[in-house]
């Protein structure tokens, strides 16, 4: 063989080597951003997908529909509005509190609506949130659980006042973000 054979091959198999590096280096990367951006919710995604590959698929896509909705910011007076809205409810809780869990689940729904994110359903509603609020989002599946206990008579009023501190947890940080729009961060 040829030196400039042996030098082609030799410099083929570094210029593999190197774009196989460069292609770990960029999943790697990836990784670390949807694992920071998504919180808690990668580590359930990849439990739910079954693999990484799928999860950070799925990932994507949430991020995707993400960046085609109009996630927009509440004016200050429609954040005092909802929040004098929750002290409401948490005042019912007291007297009602099966009434008040049902009613923090309307005013998160309608928050979320305001702010521009779709509520056609909770798993969408999830997907969607998770994006930039995964690591409130436990809280969120929770409080929905126990909700919906409370609506067949079966959640205890420990479990209904824990619904009414997870729905605070997802409605104070919607409340909060309206102030500052995230598109396009990462």
């Amino acid at each position: 063989m040829s030196t400039g054979t042996i030098l082609a091959i030799v410099i083929a198999a570094v210029v593999v080597l190197a774009l196989i590096a460069l292609a770990i280096a960029l999943d790697r990367r990836r990784r670390r951003r949807l694992r920071r951006r998504f919180g808690p919710e990668y580590d359930r995604t990849v439990d739910d997908a079954g693999s990484k590959r799928a999860a950070e698929h799925d990932l994507d896509a949430r991020e995707k529909r993400h960046e085609t909705l109009d996630i927009k910011p509440l004016s200050s007076g429609a954040q005092e509005r909802y929040a004098e809205r929750w002290r409401a409810v948490q005042e019912e809780f007291v007297d009602r509190p099966e009434g008040a869990v049902h009613d923090a689940d309307g005013l998160v729904t309608s928050l979320m609506r305001e702010r521009g994110y779709p509520t056609e359903g909770f798993e969408q509603q999830t997907r969607d949130l998770s994006v930039e609020h995964g690591q409130t989002l436990e809280h969120y599946r929770a409080a929905h659980e126990i909700h919906a206990l409370s609506s067949s008579r079966q959640a205890t009023t420990e479990q209904l006042r824990g619904a009414m501190v997870h729905y605070r947890a997802l409605f104070d940080e919607l409340l909060s973000d309206g102030d500052a729009p995230r598109r396009g961060r990462t």
